[in-house]
């Protein structure tokens, strides 16, 4: 893949740990692998357990041809279109309890219950650089990061998850007939922030913990 626009500022080819693990395929976690790709990310883990629906063509990276298919499947697909030479492996049940994570860790899943059992599960996992969390509403986003290399790091990590599913849930702002909205300018606004976010930290060590994001207001607050 010819990367010449930004080889020079930025070199996923250099990587000091290469591992990249992308959790949760649906609105976030398929543009994270959209932007990998691009980048020219030589190899990257993806799990998600579900199939690509029409509904998910709204804000999701899919296509119509993409549809009846397993998420992993189609992202490994797109994602080959767009740079033959990366190394996708997929998991097609999704995270499960006892995975080995390493390096960078996109968290993507849409269920705070299960983002807080697989931090809780890793805290002590030294193979880890980073993880790398988003959030979401209709024009709201939230994205979290942390440096793994202290656990009161990690405890702050877990601290932003102190709420359950449900919970959550009762925040999201739904349709008439009870279905969540969100829209694509959202997604792909926190995702490039967190993209940013993971060059930025591959590239000096630094990273912001938080950045609070209204993809319609124009407002970030950056921690």
């Amino acid at each position: 893949m010819d990367l010449p626009k930004h080889m020079e500022y930025f070199d996923p080819t250099a990587l000091r740990n290469g591992e990249i693990h992308v959790i949760g395929l649906g609105a976030i976690g398929s543009h994270v692998c959209e932007m990998l790709a691009r980048i020219g990310t030589p190899d990257i883990d993806i799990y998600d357990f579900d199939t690509v629906e029409e509904h998910n063509l709204a804000n999701q990276n899919y296509f119509r041809i993409d549809l009846g298919y397993e998420k992993t499947t189609a992202t490994r697909a797109n994602c080959l279109r767009i740079n033959p030479q990366m190394k996708i492996i997929t998991h097609n049940k999704g995270w499960q309890p006892g995975t080995r994570l390493a390096g960078y860790v996109f968290l993507c899943v849409d269920n705070i219950d299960l983002r807080r059992q697989i931090v809780q599960e890793n805290k002590f996992n030294t193979a880890i650089d980073a993880m790398f969390d988003f959030r979401m509403g209709l024009e709201d986003a939230q994205h979290y990061a942390c440096d793994w290399k202290t656990q009161d790091n990690i405890n702050a990590f877990l601290e932003t998850m102190a709420f359950t599913h449900e919970e959550a849930k009762e925040a999201m702002p739904v349709s008439a007939c009870g279905t969540t909205l969100s829209i694509i300018s959202t997604v792909k606004s926190i995702v490039s922030d967190g993209i940013s976010n993971w060059i930025n930290f591959v590239k000096t060590g630094k990273l912001n913990r938080v950045i609070l994001h209204n993809a319609f207001k124009f407002q970030y607050i950056n921690m």
